[in-house]
């Protein structure tokens, strides 16, 4: 199975950044017992996103892994509850999924 980089891409209300970093703390505590990798996080500062677009990556060992995982949070009352918090601090934000290429079986 080829590893796949999930990217979730969101723009932050712009007097939002301090409540994200303390949301995202707790989501890091959450994500660790889940079993999640780490994850790398860059603030957009030029092209078509605006400098308050925050990306969010990670390597998954395969899509079955990330598939349980996220199964995983999903039923998880603790993410559930931090997804409600996040209502008031991003304006949007969507997933993108990829693999490596060339597939190296």
């Amino acid at each position: 199975m080829p590893v796949v980089l999930l990217r979730l891409v969101q723009k932050i209300k712009s007097d939002k950044w301090g409540a994200l970093d303390e949301i995202d703390k707790k989501y890091d505590a959450i994500e660790n017992k889940l079993g999640y990798p780490p994850k790398k996080r860059y603030r957009s500062i030029a092209g078509p996103l605006n400098t308050d677009t925050i990306v969010i990556e990670r390597e998954f060992k395969s899509m079955a892994v990330l598939e349980e995982l996220q199964m995983k949070s999903w039923g998880s009352s603790e993410i559930q509850k931090l997804m409600q918090e996040t209502l008031n601090i991003i304006e949007k934000q969507w997933m993108e999924i990829y693999i490596v290429w060339p597939i190296k079986v």
